[in-house]
């Protein structure tokens, strides 16, 4: 008999089949996903287009390396760059979000020829060694120690310290427009763009950590359109291939033209299957303008949610469909309440946030259920 190695904390759910924003499990049951595989359900489970345009390109070819060209990797890099911000039009594809950031990792050493790497307190940006490097929770990193040299973590928001610490020594600074294990938490304004402008100065690299953030999620294609900001190199991940694994860096000249073949690879990497399957999501966020509706279903969300009568709630904060409710308590016995109670399933993020990552083409009748079942839990007597 074989076991899976215990590093998730179960929910006690057997999930089986999902179509839009709605899961059934082994018994049966129907529940409203706004946890969406962390983020990666941006267009829903088992869209017909994602799920027709897998099927398709399974028929024709799965996998190719790198060393050869592809049409549809060619296509869906195109494609991309389409939206990324001006300048940006070089892609890495890679297979999931902490691969993207061990990339970027590597092509600012590799661009800058220095080590010293800035990320954020609270910042959450992978597990692999160099990505959980960057995190910042001491609980995932302790256990791993040593990491990477040359890493200084500074609080996020706070222009001060990035003054104090971006300097002529520094490779990059690592930030999420939002922060999102880390509570659900939107740059203050201005401060990406002082971060832009200290790197400039300085000589070092911005990487913008957009796994979380892109697709539509906060109501614009990529976060840093919020703020008006070009990162150096942008990382992608989770909804990018409507729940196939696949990630990207993108990133200008300026970076592209200090890689050399061998410098990195994937054996899996921009394999045809998920290109296809990203294609599909572009065309879906595009078609279904699930853009906007994230951004107008978020503000009716944020607004609902301000508005419930629980002195429980400390704050409601988030942009379009990435939303945080932080609590004057731990979260998890509510969790389980919505969870069992009402059909709901949402995710912690920390100890006291609860964070509400739906599908971008929930529809309103089911978010309205989600703020009715929050609103009991959140108003009822203590558990």
């Amino acid at each position: 008999m074989g076991y899976e190695l215990p590093v998730y904390a179960k929910r006690g759910l057997t999930l089986v089949r999902g179509r839009g924003a709605i899961v059934w499990d082994d018994r049966g049951r129907a529940y409203i996903d706004c946890i969406g595989g962390h983020g990666v359900a941006v267009v829903g489970h088992s869209h017909p287009r994602v799920v027709q345009a897998i099927q398709r390109q399974a028929e024709r070819l799965i996998t190719c390396p790198g060393t050869f060209d592809n049409d549809v990797r060619t296509r869906y890099i195109d494609r991309l760059t389409h939206y990324t911000p001006p300048g940006l039009e070089y892609v890495f594809l890679t297979n999931s979000g902490t691969e993207a950031v061990e990339a970027a990792i590597k092509f600012a050493r590799l661009a800058t020829g220095r080590t010293k790497l800035i990320a954020t307190m609270r910042g959450f940006h992978g597990r692999t060694m160099g990505a959980l490097s960057l995190t910042w929770n001491k609980k995932y990193r302790d256990p791993f120690a040593p990491l990477l040299p040359d890493v200084i973590h500074i609080p996020f928001g706070d222009e001060e310290a990035a003054h104090a610490h971006i300097d002529a020594e520094t490779a990059a600074v690592i930030v999420e427009p939002v922060q999102g294990e880390g509570g659900v938490r939107p740059a203050p304004p201005g401060y990406l763009q002082t971060l832009r402008t200290l790197c400039d100065e300085k000589g070092a690299l911005l990487i913008v950590d957009e796994v979380q953030t892109g697709f539509g999620r906060t109501g614009a294609m990529f976060a840093v359109e919020h703020w008006e900001t070009t990162p150096d190199i942008l990382c992608l991940a989770k909804g990018i291939g409507g729940g196939i694994p696949m990630g990207a860096i993108v990133t200008h000249s300026g970076v592209a033209h200090h890689v050399k073949p061998g410098h990195h690879g994937s054996t899996f990497g921009g394999n045809p299957l998920a290109c296809a399957a990203g294609l599909a999501v572009l065309d879906i966020l595009e078609e279904e303008d699930l853009v906007q509706k994230a951004r107008v279903d978020g503000e009716r969300l944020l607004q609902a949610l301000r508005a419930l009568p629980s002195p429980r709630i400390r704050e409601v904060r988030g942009m379009g469909l990435m939303v945080g409710i932080e609590l004057r308590e731990r979260v998890t016995p509510y969790l389980r309440r919505l969870q069992e109670e009402h059909r709901v399933l949402a995710l912690p993020a920390g100890p006291n946030v609860i964070r509400l990552l739906p599908p971008l083409n929930i529809k309103e009748e089911e978010l309205d259920r989600v703020v009715d079942a929050l609103r009991q839990v959140l108003t009822s007597p203590a558990l």
